[in-house]
């Protein structure tokens, strides 16, 4: 499969996509400069972290205004994969792909550290692959509380787009689990047609042994299950 990884000025985690897929999982990966509309003819496209155009404004903010962003929504509105990391997550939300809204962890400090994940849901091609058991997976951020208003997180809840919570290393929501103070537990969400996940913690940083965790693989590995499935 080919994925293409969006690099913005700003990003610093694209390389770390590109190794991820292309050395730890065996996949094509390219790639896509943000002032290109080209997506080259990928399967599967990666939004990566980083501070896009500085975070100027709010994070994310300016970055969906970019020539490329043009090409994912329409890639997505095709039904196409998405997946948003951290600042990508948060460029998803500011260009309406995803609701909701990432702002200042509550703590009002940046968070870096490894945190345990549960998938929320297995009815997704980015969570088909993960185990029923909590996740090792790092987050790096300051601006990754999840909010939305009440009537959006039941709508999440009822029609089972969490793909993922912060949790305890045994899958409990404890409130010490939770980095950021997000809005019930939630590290990742899913679009109404289920193909756009974003989510804050890097999945790519937990893809080779050497990180001290392979636990991110699971997401790709699920991304990469379902492209096969469908073509």
């Amino acid at each position: 499969m080919k994925f293409g990884v969006v690099i913005f000025p700003g990003s610093n985690c694209d390389h770390d996509a590109l190794y991820a897929l292309e050395s730890n999982l065996g996949q094509e990966a390219v790639p896509i400069w943000h002032q290109s509309e080209d997506l080259q003819g990928c399967d599967a496209v990666v939004l990566p972290g980083g501070f896009s155009y500085g975070d100027y404004l709010r994070a994310g903010a300016i970055a969906h205004f970019s020539p490329v962003m043009k090409a994912v929504k329409r890639f997505a509105d095709s039904d196409g994969l998405v997946i948003g990391i951290c600042n990508g997550f948060q460029a998803l939300t500011e260009a309406h792909l995803l609701p909701g809204a990432l702002v200042r962890n509550a703590n009002l400090h940046f968070v870096c550290k490894t945190v345990h994940l549960a998938a929320g849901t297995k009815d997704s091609p980015f969570t088909s692959h993960c185990p029923s058991t909590p996740l090792a997976i790092p987050v790096a951020h300051g601006e990754g509380r999840y909010h939305a208003d009440a009537a959006t997180l039941d709508e999440l809840e009822r029609a089972d787009r969490i793909a993922f919570r912060y949790c305890d290393a045994e899958g409990k929501l404890t409130e010490a689990a939770n980095p950021n103070g997000s809005a019930r537990h939630i590290a990742g969400v899913l679009s109404e047609g289920r193909n756009v996940l974003g989510m804050m913690p890097h999945p790519e940083r937990a893809a080779d042994p050497v990180m001290g965790s392979t636990d991110g693989r699971c997401i790709f590995e699920s991304m990469i299950g379902a492209l096969s499935l469908a073509s």
